[in-house]
């Protein structure tokens, strides 16, 4: 395997090789499929008669036998073969009272002689049958039928497969570390029967009875307290399950053939040879109907009845088509997902929204043209496992919590409420929360609604009514989008030809909604053309977003415009937030550059539960919406230039809605007040919006403001009237100081004179009285508590160290200087 091609076994060693050997036959080797009808039914393997149900062939440890009364018992294996290769076993058949026929049914349907299907009779014990097979698919049938003769019970069929060394032989298993042949007798456990069945005493696999479930290998009572989970379960492959039916339809006259389109093999089942090229190979499921744990609310986030979810895989050399269709109580199938070429490996789910009886259709063409022979018959589309929930009469495979009634069986929670696991009774949902019951199967939680949204008053849903306020920077801003919460509509994206008719994208939108419900709708009326006021109605899609292809009634005649293959983007409100990511969606913002960076984008996220085949998660839709004033109404829809369909990726679509209506409501902060000047006593003052005006609504522009004021002229006179009096009052302090100078050069000029007098002695006062003449200003100089102008001056004389003003006196006679 490391090198990828095929090296000789190593010395000591061997190795079938590409083949495979069953020589053990205690069971039915796993691949194996083993039946038994009437006789009087032909070829319809699956319609096994009760009387002919133990007459299959028997393993019997070294080979197995058939059957040996008046049954068809049917002995099958299905192989694929990289290349062609050859089929030999080794049997017994004595009596010539049993009907034993071999034959091979492959890719290239190649027809074996007539000798070679009819086996002969063995006269000398075992002998060896070998058989050409071709490249691709290939069954394997041994088919025995008993004839009996005056009650002579005839001899059974021997058919055995046994390892043996390979001719010739050329190793030793001898020697040590030598491989041997694998024993033969050792028992194995029989291949299981698929989910919610069991293994009766038949070897027939039969469903469950209700209240138990089971892996397929036997039923077991659901404990107290639980429900089983009623479904479909398809993953083995034995014998076509009773409520599936296979055809061919002519891919030229549209006729169903009287052939088989699908054959199983084990672990999967797949589309036979066909007689053209072009045949579609049909595979039908048809259920009676459905039993959700609790019914689907109208205002729910989701109208989910059921899903069927299967694994398929096409192998093709060319434009092969595999078809996905449903119908609704035996309508005409609708194709609601095709694929085109080779795909590997992978699941596909799709929602039931619908009580009633539906089918499930699988159609595969090799290709669409009609050419001589069969050139691809080695293309082939296989189904590994189909599972279907909540199936009326269903089986289970497992078992979840319930609500016990006072009766000891289950009761679904209302609407809104949760199951309590502790007290095994249900809670309602707390407020801003609401009943999520994905993925199925699961226990239905409360979940917390996302940003921007509230709970309704059932908490089923979470919803946006059509209001969100925005923190910013030093201010709040509001939103009412109530004027957007009808449906738009628009057809945006290149558009495409074929057949000569012009096709455009359609979107219809409703942005939000009372109480969250969706308004937007979409309808199919090419693949179902019955329309309303033709008595019936057409495939409608209603959703927050929905999509589908329109041709322009200009084109097509007279009716409205056509469209076809609606689907649903939006179903239900995730969150309303102005960041680019949320619950795993992202809004990339370089698909819509920014217009104003002050004000950013609303955006709306949504989910949708429908799936494709590269949206295993379901469908994610954002709608950004920006605030344009020159947009009024409605606005425009636009999608991404890089992505003109308006996704990527198929998965994630991203709508711009720019409209007036998406900016916030006006506030003070959205205007500014222009102060005119003073005129003639009085000043007005205007208030006007902002420039660009990002708002609308709420509070209106104020109304203009006329107030008294005061002229420059008049603040002139007050400033001269001002200035004058503070000159006066200068002039006069002025004055004042002058006068009281003059004072104090009086006393000093008498102290000098009274010291001339004397000029040793200091004058003895000559009264304690002030004299006549004398200011009584003059005790100033002598008051403990001075003046502002005493402060003055003693604050610029000379004190002495014990407090006292000096003065030195200096006689006019030039004797010794004094110091009063």
């Amino acid at each position: 395997m490391k090198a990828q091609s095929c090296k000789p076994c190593a010395e000591g060693t061997y190795s079938l090789g590409t083949g495979v050997r069953f020589d053990e036959w205690d069971e039915v080797p796993h691949g194996f499929a083993n039946v038994a009808t009437n006789l009087e039914v032909d070829d319809s393997f699956g319609d096994t008669v009760e009387n002919c149900t133990a007459s299959t062939w028997v393993p019997l440890g070294d080979y197995i036998a058939s059957n040996t009364d008046e049954c068809t018992a049917t002995l099958m294996y299905a192989v694929n073969l990289k290349q062609s290769g050859t089929v030999s076993f080794e049997y017994i058949y004595p009596d010539s009272s049993i009907v034993f026929e071999f034959f091979v049914q492959n890719d290239q349907c190649q027809p074996t002689v007539e000798e070679s299907r009819w086996m002969r009779t063995t006269e000398k014990g075992w002998e060896f049958h070998s058989v050409e097979l071709s490249r691709g698919n290939n069954v394997l049938y041994w088919r025995t039928t008993a004839f009996s003769v005056w009650s002579k019970v005839p001899k059974p069929v021997l058919t055995q497969l046994m390892f043996k060394w390979a001719e010739p032989k050329i190793c030793n298993e001898e020697l040590p570390q030598a491989a041997q042949l694998p024993p033969s007798g050792v028992k194995t456990k029989c291949p299981p029967c698929n989910p919610g069945f069991f293994k009766s005493n038949s070897s027939a696999c039969e469903p469950c009875p209700y209240g138990s479930y089971s892996n397929g290998s036997g039923c077991v009572r659901c404990p107290a307290g639980t429900e089983p989970v009623l479904g479909l379960e398809y993953k083995w492959w034995n014998v076509l399950p009773p409520n599936m039916e296979t055809t061919v339809l002519s891919g030229i006259n549209f006729e169903y053939k009287g052939m088989a389109g699908w054959e199983v093999a084990g672990d999967y089942i797949y589309t036979a040879a066909g007689a053209s090229d072009n045949d579609f190979m049909i595979l039908t499921l048809v259920v009676p109907g459905f039993s959700p744990p609790q019914p689907a609310l109208e205002d729910g986030d989701s109208k989910e009845v059921a899903r069927i979810t299967f694994v398929f895989e096409t192998i093709c050399s060319v434009s092969c088509e595999l078809y996905f269709m449903v119908g609704v109580n035996s309508r005409t199938n609708t194709p609601v997902e095709t694929w085109t070429g080779p795909k590997g490996k992978q699941s596909y789910t799709y929602v039931v929204e619908k009580n009633a009886t539906m089918s499930f259709t699988w159609a595969f063409q090799r290709t669409p043209y009609h050419e001589a022979g069969r050139r691809y018959t080695s293309d082939v589309a296989k189904l590994y496992s189909v599972n279907v929930t909540n199936v009326l009469g269903g089986v289970a495979s497992f078992c979840r919590r319930c609500a016990p009634e006072p009766g000891g069986a289950c009761a679904p929670c209302p609407p809104g409420h949760a199951l309590d696991h502790a007290t095994g009774a249900c809670q309602p949902c707390p407020p801003g929360t609401y009943l999520r019951g994905h993925p199925p199967g699961s226990t239905p939680t409360c979940q917390p609604c996302g940003p921007g949204t509230h709970s309704n008053q059932v908490r089923s849903l979470c919803y946006n009514n059509c209001s969100f306020s925005l923190a910013l920077p030093g201010r709040t801003l509001h939103y009412d989008f109530s004027a957007l919460a009808a449906t738009t509509a628009f057809a945006s994206g290149p558009s495409f030809t074929s057949k000569g008719l012009k096709y455009f994208h359609h979107f219809n939108v409703s942005l939000c909604g009372n109480r969250g419900r969706k308004a937007a709708s979409c309808t199919d009326n090419v693949t179902d053309a019955r329309l309303p006021d033709e008595g019936g109605a057409g495939r409608v899609v209603t959703s927050h977003v929905c999509q589908a292809i329109v041709v322009p009634s200009d084109v097509v005649g007279y009716r409205a415009v056509v469209s076809s293959q609606p689907v649903s983007l939006a179903d239900r409100v995730v969150g309303v937030t102005t960041s680019p990511t949320l619950d795993g969606i992202t809004a990339p913002p370089e698909l819509f550059p920014p217009a104003n960076p002050e004000l950013p984008d609303i955006i709306f996220f949504y989910r949708s539960s429908e799936v494709t085949q590269s949206c295993s998660g379901g469908r994610a839709t954002t709608i950004r919406l920006r605030c344009d004033p020159l947009l009024p109404g409605t606005g425009s829809l636009a999608v991404p230039s890089k992505c003109p369909e308006g996704t990527c990726d198929g998965c994630a679509f991203h709508l711009l809605w720019a409209t007036a209506e998406g900016c916030p409501r006006c506030s003070a902060g959205h205007f500014r007040a222009i102060v005119g000047a003073c005129q003639g006593g009085l000043q007005r003052t205007t208030y006007v919006w902002r420039e660009p005006r990002l708002c609308r609504g709420g509070q209106r522009l104020p109304p203009p403001r006329v107030r008294s004021c005061r002229s420059t002229d008049f603040w002139l006179k007050v400033g001269v009237s001002v200035g004058t009096c503070v000159a006066v009052l200068l002039a006069a302090l002025a004055a004042y100081f002058w006068k009281k100078n003059q004072k104090l050069e009086y006393k000093y000029s008498k102290l000098v004179m009274n010291a001339a007098a004397k000029e040793s002695e200091l004058p003895a006062p000559d009264s304690c009285a002030i004299m006549e003449g004398e200011d009584a200003e003059d005790e100033l100089i002598f008051a403990t508590k001075k003046s502002l102008l005493g402060k003055i001056k003693a604050f610029t004389s000379k004190r002495t160290p014990d407090g006292f003003d000096s003065v030195p006196l200096k006689p006019s006679s030039g004797g010794t200087d004094l110091e009063l």
